[in-house]
């Protein structure tokens, strides 16, 4: 009960602009420029979602963080319709603000050659950079991982463009 109650006013005191006071719009600019520039290399759909504060529905769920985290980008995978792309290699980088946590999921195209330890072991790898709070360093070398990964198993043949089926913009929530 006192765990769900201190989760709860954590992310209750966030204010309605943290999302936009930590991702300045400079920066969303350059993130970005980033996706697009990394879309060019390979037909995968990059987005990312920041979010402040998770809503209320989730906080008084008991279980642990991680858990609920997760299944928050799962829903914001869906809801940005993530999935939704020809080779279904899409990728959801979520970053949870209050929590500093990233969490990244993949469309089944992809994790049928990428196992979930990759996927951990890449979320985990960037938590430093959160932790000291440089957030555009952090969601970079996200955006560079993934695109790592889907130069390897989805480049583009030579003369080939990305159809870019989904928003590079980050979206703040």
């Amino acid at each position: 009960m006192w765990q769900r109650l201190t989760r709860l006013l954590k992310h209750r005191w966030q204010n309605d602009n943290a999302a936009e006071q930590a991702i300045p719009s400079a920066t969303l600019a350059r993130l970005t420029a980033r996706v697009a520039h990394s879309e060019s290399c390979h037909s995968g759909e990059i987005r990312i979602y920041i979010e402040a504060a998770l809503p209320t529905s989730y906080l008084w769920q008991d279980r642990p963080m991680p858990e609920i985290t997760r299944q928050r980008a799962l829903a914001m995978f869906g809801k940005l319709r993530v999935w939704d792309t020809e080779h279904n290699n899409g990728v959801l980088i979520y970053l949870l603000l209050v929590e500093k946590r990233l969490e990244i999921v993949a469309d089944r195209g992809l994790n049928a050659r990428v196992d979930a330890d990759t996927w951990t072991r890449l979320a985990a790898s960037m938590s430093s950079a959160f932790k000291s709070q440089d957030y555009e360093a952090g969601l970079s070398l996200a955006v560079q991982e993934v695109n790592h990964l889907l130069q390897q198993h989805f480049p583009l043949a030579q003369h080939q463009q990305n159809p870019n089926e989904l928003p590079n913009e980050p979206v703040l929530g």
